[in-house]
C-alpha cells in the first residue's frame, strides 16, 4: 500500500473519485511553537486534526481528533479560518481521492505534562514558527501554516 499524497494548486493532482471531505484542525501553540504531527501514512508534517464523521459537529470532531492523536483535552476553541480552495486534494493509499475543505480552530488545551502519539503519527511535537519552512508539510496544510505564521486568519478562502 502506498502513501497518502496531498495537493494544493497542483496541476498534476488526481481528480476526486469520492465526495468532498470535511476536516478540522487544531492550532495548538506553546511559546513560539505550533503542535504538528508527522503522519504515519506519509512523511508529511501536518496540523493535528482529521475528518468530521457524519454524526459529529465540527467542534466535537475537533475535540475527538485532538484526544485521539495527542491525548490532550480541548477546553476552548475559536474559529481561525476556513480553507476551501477546490485545488486542495488528498489521495489516500486505498485509492480514494477527495477534495478537502478544512476548518481551522485556535485551540486551548488543559494543562499537560506530556503529549501522546497515536498510530496515525510517527511523531508529535511543537515546532517553532521559524523552523516550519524546513519541514515537508502536507500541501493541503501549506495555506493554513502560512496564515498561522503571518498571523492572518482566513475566514473564507
Amino acid at each position: 500500500m502506498g502513501e497518502a499524497r496531498f495537493y494544493y494548486r497542483n496541476e498534476h493532482a488526481p481528480r476526486p473519485n469520492k465526495p468532498t471531505g470535511i476536516g478540522v484542525v487544531a492550532i495548538i501553540r506553546r511559546d513560539d511553537g505550533i503542535l504538528l504531527e508527522k503522519r504515519s501514512d506519509s512523511d508529511c508534517w501536518a496540523i493535528i486534526g482529521g475528518g468530521v464523521q457524519e454524526h459529529e459537529s465540527l467542534t466535537d470532531a475537533l475535540r475527538r481528533e485532538v484526544r485521539e492523536e495527542t491525548g490532550l483535552t480541548v477546553h476552548d476553541v475559536k474559529l481561525f479560518g476556513t480553507f476551501s480552495d477546490p485545488s486542495r486534494i488528498a489521495a489516500f493509499p486505498d485509492g480514494n481521492v477527495k477534495r478537502i475543505i478544512t476548518i481551522a480552530y485556535e485551540v486551548e488545551v488543559e494543562p499537560f505534562s506530556e503529549i501522546g502519539c497515536s498510530e496515525e503519527s510517527k511523531e508529535v511535537r511543537f515546532i517553532p514558527a521559524g523552523q516550519l519552512h524546513q519541514l515537508y508539510i502536507a500541501e493541503t496544510h501549506l495555506p493554513i501554516i502560512q496564515s498561522i505564521v503571518t498571523g492572518q486568519s482566513v475566514i473564507l478562502e
